[in-house]
This record gives structure tokens, C-alpha cells and sequence, in this order.
């Protein structure tokens, strides 16, 4: 059935890329306001997409607030398993953009890679998942199982809205388990399949040492300044070497077992490689692994500090004011409201006298997600994997989060499982992100391969994994 299939999207190969490149224009950014226009501009194309391919039921999932999903179903495989296929729309800010060789939402193709903000997270892996729907139904007039698109657009920023959308669709979105075209692969190398993340919570900070800023000359060398204050304060979260110090922090996470361990150092891993990306340099930990330190242990990181004059010139300021932006990384077991509030609690305890903080937490937050060994979609994955590549795949746990994995498992009771085509080197939410051709040519192929392998598999089966 995926031969005539892959020939289509073959044939079709230009016009995806068409597609993709006028999603790719479209500067979806979730989290800026001003970007709302571009918000619905990416709305409509997709609903207008998912219309014309054949899908029925096609519409807008809203929880009452932010930004709503894409939707539509095709479910005409009696018998078969049903599917969330996963992905979104939205993406990250393009700042800095003086940093970017090419404009960020001009999609620029050279040395086989096109450069734009969002093409490798994940507009790329996303189109290829609606195309290889859309080439089913053309083709045969039917997928091999039952699928149901939700292209959610809230994901960069943390995925606030998806509770209240599962209260007022969840029997709409009703399913056996989610297939992600999000989360990448964790090699260049080898063919990797994603079997889970850590969690994500986080939340901002303002330190206040006074009611308003003073003249450095007046009052410098006597009076506090936030700046110094705030840098002191974040300083005591690690020790040199960058273990967590806050106390209580991780205490509930799941012991790393031997055999995750193992299946850790089992992906490929070059060190050298990994951090030349960034020009960077070992920090964490130094009882664990590298592998280990992104995939399996918690992090408390700073994402923004700023505070006092950051214009031309200088200006000689007492700043009285400093914020910071931190986010935690889960590792599997922890509870996100048990990890905001052991931070919370450091972080006033090592307040100074004469220093007030406010801390604005992040409602909600999600926790670690894994998918079980034996689940029929890591079968199906390895077994097209081992196909195309002719060597075998490796499960493997990603540093990053997906917060809809969670949120669906805990409220709707499905596994995921992610079959993104996304490189780890490949710049995402840096400037000049990209993504290979040869992984856009490559999902043409493998997505096709993975939804016909999928249909072998009956509902029951799958739903004895639930």
C-alpha cells in the first residue's frame, strides 16, 4: 500500500515544498500578542489544507481562551487503531534577528537545507505528517488506520490552553494513542525513535532593593543593587560544578535504573561534536553522563536576566529593579508543583535583608512522559527504521518537552510516541535554524512506510497498552 503512496508524494514533492515554504513565511509566534494576525493567517492555511486533502469534521478546538488547535479526522478504517497525529503551528521568536544570515520567515534553501524560523520546529515534520494523509486518501481513497490531525498552537509557549481544550472536546479527541511529528531525533548518525521527554515548568522573578533607581556616583558602593542582587541570589541555585543545590529539588524522581542507563549510552553520542555546535562546554554534574545529564536528570536553567541600562552608551545607574526568566526540566517522577515550590522556597530563603522578590509561576506545568517498551508503535517505528536504513534503531529519550504528551496521557489516557524528522544540530530556537532536505525526502518516504505498518495492528491491540 506505502509504494504507490511514496511514488505520489514523490510526484508531489515541489508543491509540498510550496506548501511548506508558505507556512514557513507565516510568522506564527505564539507568545508575542502582536503576532496574533499571523496567528490566524496560519489557522486559516492549515484548515483551508485539511479541507481540500478530504478530511472531515474540520474545525477550530478553542478552550475559551489563547490560541486554539487545527483539527480534522478521517476515521473510515473500522477496526483499525485510531491516532492523534500531532504537530504545530506556532513558533518561537526570531530575536535576536540581526543574527540570521537570511530573513527568518523567508525560507532560503542552500546546501541542501532551508533556513527559517520554525522549519525544523517543527512546520517541516508537521507538513510531512498532512501530506502523507492527504496521499493516502488520493491514492487508495482511505488511510490504514484511523487518524485524527490536531495541529496545536500554543506549544512554544508551554501548551496553557490543552486542559481546557480536552474538557470541551475530549470525546471528540477520543483515541489510542498519539503519533507526534514534534521531537526530533537524537543522532545525526543513526535512526533514533522518540520514546518520551522530560517535564517543564518554570517562572519569572523581580527583585526590588528600592523604590526607584539612584545615581551610581551617589549612592554606589552603599546602597544594593538589584542587578548584584539578583545575580547573587540565582548564583546559589548550583555549586561550580553545576549541581542543583535547592534543596528538596528531584527528591521524588524516579532512581535512574540500570537499563536506562544502558539504553542512554547506547544512542551514538560524539561529546566533541555536541557542544562544538555551540561553541560550549561541559557543564553538570560530573556523576553522570552527558546523554544522561539531558535525558534523565532535571535542570534549572536561566532562559533571561535583564535589569538597569541596556541601550548605547552607558548610562551610570543604580538599578533597583532586576527580573529573570527559569525554567526546570522533569526528570521522570517529578511533579511540576512540587518542583516550582522547592525553588520558590530556596530562592526566599536566600533572600538578604532589605531585597523583596515577587515570583510569577508558571500555572500548571507538565511532567515527564514515556512510552512503554513494548507498545506496538515503537515496533511498527523500529521495524520501518531498520527498513529504510538498513541497520537497526535505537529508542531513544529527548532532553526537550512535548507538553501535550503528558497532558493527553494523564487526561485521555494515551501513549505517544514522536517520529520527527528533526536534526539535533539543527538551530532551533536560535537564529538560522534549518532543516535538511534529505530529512524532508526522507519522511515522504518513512511516514507513508510507518501509517501502512501501523494498519497490521488491530484497536484491541492497541488498546491493551492503554
Amino acid at each position: 500500500m506505502s509504494d504507490a503512496v511514496i511514488a505520489h508524494l514523490a510526484s508531489q514533492r515541489e508543491a509540498i515544498l510550496d506548501r511548506l515554504f508558505a507556512l514557513l513565511r507565516i510568522p506564527s509566534v505564539s507568545t508575542d500578542p502582536a503576532f496574533a494576525p499571523h496567528m490566524d493567517a496560519a489557522r486559516a492555511m492549515l484548515l483551508a489544507r485539511l479541507r481540500a486533502i478530504g478530511l472531515d469534521d474540520v474545525q477550530l478546538l478553542d478552550g475559551g481562551s489563547g490560541q486554539p488547535a487545527v483539527y480534522g479526522a478521517w476515521t473510515g478504517a473500522p477496526g483499525k487503531p485510531t491516532l492523534i497525529i500531532y504537530g504545530h503551528y506556532d513558533v518561537q521568536p526570531a530575536d535576536p534577528i540581526e543574527l540570521w544570515n537570511t530573513p527568518p520567515f523567508e525560507p532560503t534553501v542552500r546546501d541542501g537545507r532551508i533556513y527559517a524560523r520554525g522549519a525544523s520546529d517543527v512546520k517541516g515534520s508537521t507538513t510531512i505528517a498532512i501530506e502523507t494523509v492527504a496521499a493516502f486518501l488520493a491514492v487508495t481513497s482511505g488511510c490504514p488506520i484511523n487518524v485524527k490531525l490536531f495541529l496545536e498552537g500554543e506549544e512554544e509557549v508551554g501548551s496553557p490552553s490543552l486542559r481546557a481544550i480536552v474538557a470541551r472536546h475530549g470525546d471528540r479527541l477520543a483515541a489510542d494513542a498519539m503519533l507526534s511529528a514534534d521531537g526530533g531525533k537524537a543522532s545525526t548518525t543513526v535512526p533514533t525513535v522518540g520514546i518520551g521527554g522530560r517535564g517543564i515548568t518554570g517562572l519569572e522573578l523581580t527583585l526590588r532593593t528600592g523604590s526607584k533607581d539612584g545615581h551610581s556616583g551617589r549612592y554606589g558602593g552603599a546602597a544594593r543593587n538589584a542587578l548584584r542582587e539578583i545575580a547573587a541570589l540565582l548564583a546559589t541555585l548550583h555549586d561550580a560544578q553545576g549541581r542543583i543545590l535547592v534543596e528538596g529539588f528531584g527528591d521524588d524522581a524516579t532512581p535512574i535504573s540500570n537499563a536506562a542507563r544502558m539504553a542512554a549510552a547506547a544512542v551514538p553520542f560524539d561529546e566533541a561534536e555536541f557542544f562544538g555546535n555551540i561553541g560550549g562546554s561541559r557543564w553538570g554534574d560530573p556523576h553522570y553522563t552527558v546523554r544522561e545529564l539531558t535525558t534523565l536528570r532535571p535542570t534549572i536553567e536561566l532562559n533571561g536576566l535583564w535589569g538597569g541600562y541596556t541601550g548605547a552608551g552607558s548610562k551610570t545607574v543604580l538599578p533597583a529593579e532586576a527580573h529573570a526568566k527559569i525554567t526546570m526540566r522533569l526528570a521522570p517522577g517529578m511533579a511540576p508543583d512540587k518542583a516550582s515550590a522547592a525553588l520558590q522556597t530556596h530562592l526566599r530563603a536566600h533572600l538578604p535583608a532589605g531585597v523583596s522578590l515577587e515570583i510569577s509561576p508558571e500555572i500548571g506545568g507538565t511532567p515527564a512522559n514515556s512510552l512503554p517498551e513494548d507498545h506496538p508503535m515503537l515496533r511498527a517505528a523500529l521495524a520501518v527504521l531498520q527498513q529504510v536504513h538498513g541497520q537497526p534503531a535505537f529508542p531513544a529519550r529527548a532532553g526537550g518537552s512535548i507538553p501535550i504528551t503528558s497532558i493527553f496521557k494523564e487526561l485521555l489516557g494515551m501513549e505517544a510516541m514522536t517520529f520527527g524528522l528533526a536534526m539535533p544540530d539543527e538551530d532551533v530556537h536560535a537564529p538560522n535554524e534549518f532543516f535538511r532536505l534529505s530529512s524532508f525526502d526522507e519522511g515522504l518516504k518513512t511516514w507513508p512506510m510507518l501509517l501502512t505498518e501501523l494498519g497490521k495492528f488491530s484497536a484491541a491491540e492497541f488498546q491493551k497498552k492503554r
